[in-house]
């Protein structure tokens, strides 16, 4: 038996849209009938031209916002979660940021906080605390 592979051509990449919410964040149970478009999804297959091109750093696996309007569904699935979209319909990818980065980050922000310290050269020849 034959395994059937989908590969995503010009500027589009695969993606599996995550499971629908029945519950909000705050604990609200939605009713079976409440339409919520589920806008997120990961990254299954990307085609050529987009791996290829530094403008686009996406890779498979990655999380991804999308905006629903022009996905095409794959009918190949039972349940249908995957879609072909154009790359150009990715608002945003989500990122975890490394420890060193977070810390890096951090540090940096402190130091624009800091006043800048200056001086002058004849404040330095009046201070007697420092001569031997």
């Amino acid at each position: 038996m034959a395994l059937d592979i989908i590969e995503p051509v010009g500027l589009r990449v695969l993606i599996r849209k995550d499971e629908e919410r029945r519950t909000t964040k705050g604990g609200i149970h939605l009713p079976d009938d409440a339409k919520i478009p589920v806008i997120t999804g990961r990254i299954v297959a990307i085609s050529a031209q987009v791996e290829n091109d530094p403008d686009y750093p996406l890779q498979k696996y990655d999380k991804v916002i999308l905006d629903p309007r022009n996905v095409v569904p794959v009918d190949f699935e039972q349940d249908n979660k995957l879609f072909v979209i154009p790359i150009d319909d990715i608002v945003a990818v989500y990122r975890r940021a490394d420890a060193t980065e977070t810390i890096d980050a951090a540090t940096e922000h402190e130091l624009q906080d800091e006043p800048e310290l200056t001086f002058d050269e004849d404040d330095l020849e009046d201070d007697d605390e420092f001569e031997a």
